[in-house]
């Protein structure tokens, strides 16, 4: 009896809610040495804006490197992730294929705010500091982002950053150095998951 016990216990293991939740967890490693996001983007980077000057941004030929900084945006809708698509502010993208993934880079030219691969990461690269918005990047991806909705989920945005609530409209949200996004659309909220930038360079 207790052998048999033990065998159902062993069977049903992955069905309880722990290793539901193991499993959701182990997103494989991306390129960046930061876990891809795993599921449907929220929306493609083809809609991105293509070359033209955005909220001041230029698109440039080459990265800028003398302001450069990293920011790491989750968005989960009615509970469940959509992740930013890799190519956002890469003009014309390419993808390189690594032992972790697709990186990607542009052949056109580079926003000062753009996604190199499908791990949530917006690097700010410009040719000086100065302050980016969560804003300006939803206007370079061409996407709406308001306290009632992210592109086209629609819903009360719940924000948080740095594990922290965010009070006012997200577009206001500062892009900086390791800062950590999150934008919960709708129900169930998704409670803040932070990111381990000490397993990257970035």
């Amino acid at each position: 009896m207790r052998r048999l016990a033990a065998l159902l216990l062993l069977l049903l293991a992955p069905f309880t809610f722990a290793g539901v939740a193991r499993a959701a967890s182990a997103a494989p490693m991306g390129p960046e040495g930061i876990p891809l996001e795993i599921g449907k983007v929220l929306a493609p980077a083809s809609t991105a804006a293509q070359g033209k000057t955005v909220d001041g941004i230029a698109c440039d030929a080459h990265e800028q490197v003398a302001y450069h900084v990293h920011t790491h945006l989750a968005i989960y809708v009615d509970g469940s992730l959509r992740p930013l698509p890799p190519g956002v502010g890469l003009v014309v993208p390419v993808g390189e294929q690594t032992a972790y993934g697709p990186f990607y880079g542009a052949t056109t030219c580079y926003y000062w705010l753009h996604v190199h691969t499908q791990d949530g990461v917006i690097h700010i690269e410009s040719p000086g500091a100065r302050t980016y918005t969560l804003g300006e990047f939803f206007d370079i991806w061409r996407q709406s982002l308001s306290p009632d909705g992210v592109g086209a989920a629609r819903g009360t945005v719940t924000t948080y950053v740095n594990g922290r609530s965010y009070r006012g409209n997200p577009r206001s949200v500062t892009l900086g150095s390791h800062v950590d996004i999150q934008l919960d659309v709708g129900k169930p909220a998704v409670s803040f998951k932070n990111v381990n930038w000490s397993t990257s360079q970035l």
